[in-house]
C-alpha cells in the first residue's frame, strides 16, 4: 500500500494512527535479488533522498539498484563511484545522466521529465583550498537536490583570511539558511566561519594535508574542539551528511 492510500485511510478514520505508524515503519522497502534492500520510501518520510554507496558493489550490482531508484522514485544519486562503475553507468543511462561530477565522484540519474523539488532555501558551501573541492561538491550536490539553491565559494582559507570577507557578506546578504564549510590541513576555517555568521555552520573536515594530519584527523579533531558556538561537525570527507545536514536546516528555516 503506498503512502498515499495510507494517509487517505487515516483520514477517513478506517486506520488508527497506530496501525497506520506499523504500515509506515513497512512502506518504500524495496528488496532486490539478494543484495540490496532499497529504502525508496527515505525522500517522503525524513526528506532526505537515499544515496547509492558505490564501494564494495559490483558494476552490475549498482546499475540494478539505479534502475531500481529511478524507477521508484524518479531519480539515483550514487557516490564514490570508481573508474568501472562509472562508465557502466554511463552505459546503462546514456540520456538519463543529468549530473557527472569526477572530481566529486557523484552522478545523478533521473527519469523523463523528473526534476529536483526548489522550494528548499538557500545555502552556502565553502572551501578552504582547492583540494578541499571534491568533497564541498558533494555537499553542494546533495543540497542541490534536495531543493536548495547553493551559492559556492572556493578556496578562501585562513592563510589568506582577507578572502573571507566578500563571499560571506554575498552568502548572508542572499538569505544563506546554513554554510558548510570544508577544510583540511589544520582544520581551522569553520571555526573561524561559526564566529562571524548568524546561521549554523557544518563543519566538513577533508583528508588533505601533510603528514600525520594528512588523512584529516587533525582537521576533525580541531572542528571537534571548536570554541565557536554553532559549529557542528560530520565525518572526515562526509560530502553527502553535510550537505543534507544544511539541506535538512535550511528546509526547517523556510517553514
Amino acid at each position: 500500500m503506498d503512502l498515499r492510500r495510507l494517509l487517505e485511510l487515516l483520514a477517513a478514520g478506517k486506520l488508527s494512527v497506530e496501525e497506520t505508524e506499523s504500515r509506515l515503519s513497512l512502506t518504500g522497502i524495496d528488496a532486490l535479488e539478494d543484495f540490496a534492500r532499497l529504502d525508496t520510501g527515505r525522500h517522503v518520510r525524513k526528506g532526505v533522498p537515499e544515496v547509492v554507496y558505490a564501494p564494495g558493489k559490483t558494476a552490475e550490482q549498482l546499475v540494478k539498484i539505479c534502475a531500481a531508484m529511478v524507477k521508484a522514485t524518479g531519480s539515483a544519486i550514487a557516490s564514490g563511484l570508481e573508474e568501472g562503475q562509472w562508465q557502466a553507468l554511463e552505459r546503462e543511462f546514456p540520456d538519463r545522466i543529468t549530473i557527472a561530477d569526477p572530481r566529486a565522484r557523484i552522478m545523478v540519474i533521473r527519469a523523463s521529465g523528473q526534476e529536483p523539488p526548489s522550494d528548499g532555501g538557500t545555502i552556502g558551501v565553502i572551501s578552504a583550498g582547492t583540494a578541499d573541492i571534491p568533497v564541498a561538491e558533494q555537499a553542494a550536490i546533495m543540497a542541490g537536490e534536495m531543493g536548495c539553491t547553493v551559492l559556492r565559494s572556493y578556496d578562501i582559507g585562513v592563510a589568506g583570511v582577507h578572502r573571507l570577507a566578500g563571499p560571506l557578506r554575498q552568502m548572508l546578504s542572499s538569505d544563506t539558511r546554513a554554510l558548510v564549510v570544508a577544510a583540511g590541513m589544520e582544520g581551522a576555517l569553520p571555526s573561524v566561519v561559526s564566529g562571524l555568521v548568524p546561521v549554523p555552520v557544518i563543519g566538513l573536515p577533508t583528508s588533505t594535508g601533510y603528514g600525520l594530519g594528512g588523512e584529516g584527523i587533525t582537521a576533525l579533531l580541531a572542528m571537534l574542539q571548536s570554541c565557536s558556538p554553532g559549529l557542528s561537525v560530520v565525518n572526515i570527507d562526509n560530502g553527502i551528511g553535510a550537505g543534507a545536514t544544511a539541506a535538512l536546516i535550511a528546509k526547517a528555516a523556510g517553514r
